[in-house]
C-alpha cells in the first residue's frame, strides 16, 4: 500500500493556499479593470514594497524569468507608473522605483486587495490575522536565513 501524504502538513498548506490566493489576485485584479495585467500588478507591488530594487532581485522574488519580469516592466514604464534609474552603487545596473502616476493606481490596487484579503481571512478576527501574519513573517525569515542559496545572495548584497 502506497504512503499516504499528510494532506495538512504546513508544507502543503501553504502551497495550496499559496495556489489558491495567486488566482484570487488574477480574477480580483482583473475584475478592477485597471488596465494592466495581474502580473504587471505583481511587478508593479513588488516594485513598491521594495523601492529602488534590481531588476533581477524582483524576478528572483516573484519566482519568474527576468525576461518576463522586463516585459512587465516594459508596459508598466511606457504608462508612467515605474521608472528603471540606475544604481548608483553599479552603473551596469539598473533600479527599479515607482513614479508618482503610479499612486492613483497602487491606491485601488490596494484597496481591492484589502477587501480580498478581508474577506478571505474571514473568521480569523484582528487578532488571528495578526498572528497569522506574525507567523508568517518568522516562517519567511527562517526560510531566507536556511536556504543556502537565498543566504549566499543576501551575503554578497551585504558586503
Amino acid at each position: 500500500m502506497p504512503t499516504k501524504f499528510d494532506s495538512d502538513a504546513i508544507g502543503m498548506l501553504l502551497t495550496d493556499v499559496s495556489r489558491l490566493l495567486r488566482g484570487a489576485f488574477d480574477r480580483k485584479v482583473n475584475a478592477m479593470e485597471l488596465g494592466i495585467t495581474p502580473g504587471e500588478a505583481r511587478a508593479l507591488i513588488q516594485v513598491a514594497a521594495t523601492e529602488g530594487i534590481k531588476q533581477a532581485e524582483i524576478a528572483t522574488r516573484m519566482g519568474i524569468e527576468p525576461m518576463t519580469l522586463s516585459a512587465y516592466l516594459d508596459r508598466l514604464e511606457a504608462m508612467g507608473f515605474v521608472a528603471r534609474v540606475p544604481d548608483p552603487a553599479d552603473r551596469r545596473a539598473k533600479n527599479v522605483v515607482v513614479t508618482d502616476s503610479a499612486d492613483p493606481l497602487l491606491s485601488e490596487l490596494t484597496g481591492g486587495l484589502h477587501e480580498m484579503m478581508n474577506a478571505y481571512t474571514e473568521g480569523l478576527g484582528d487578532e488571528g490575522r495578526e498572528l497569522l501574519r506574525a507567523n508568517l513573517k518568522i516562517l519567511r525569515a527562517n526560510l531566507r536565513r536556511l536556504d543556502p542559496c537565498l543566504a549566499r545572495r543576501e551575503k554578497g548584497a551585504a558586503e
